[in-house]
């Protein structure tokens, strides 16, 4: 991929307003990412990682927002908010046969997987960043997540 390539997939990108974009070519991923707060698009900062073969993760490695793009977990009234990572599909198991990953009331450490977010064919897990109680799961399984958006609350153990 040269450099026109690259200005062509971001003028793209621009134009019919996609916030998150991800591809692999060649042992090379690359990684596009728009805040969406902002108000207008046009003005709408884009966030480009790349990574090579080497540096990339292999397997249902977890995606994640480009530095400082990471969504904050934000405190609740019941507990800590986990917002999603990315733009996807949340799934509480790994197939539709598995049981789920947690549940409400369920103890979760630090690292144990929470979710799956299907995102371009990629299956990522979603790791709880902290140890405690699972006091509610946002989502529906199958529903849709936008960057940011709640997937579970935790109450701090």
């Amino acid at each position: 991929m040269d450099l026109s390539d690259l200005k062509e997939i971001l003028r793209i990108l621009e134009e019919q307003d996609i916030t998150e974009f991800e591809l692999e070519q060649d042992g090379v991923k690359l990684r596009v990412c728009r805040s969406s707060t902002q108000q207008s698009s046009a003005s709408a900062p884009l966030h480009v990682a790349a990574l090579s073969a080497s540096a990339a993760p292999s397997g249902a490695a977890p995606a994640t927002a480009p530095a400082g793009q990471q969504p904050a977990a934000a405190p609740e009234s019941d507990g800590t908010l986990v917002p999603s990572p990315i733009v996807g599909t949340f799934y509480r198991s790994p197939d539709p046969n598995s049981a789920a990953f947690v549940n409400v009331g369920d103890k979760v450490e630090v690292g144990q997987v929470l979710c799956i977010i299907e995102a371009m064919k990629l299956m990522n897990e979603i790791e709880a960043e902290m140890a405690g109680e699972v006091t509610r799961i946002h989502p529906e399984n199958g529903q849709p997540v936008q960057y940011g958006d709640p997937l579970f609350t935790i109450r701090k153990a």
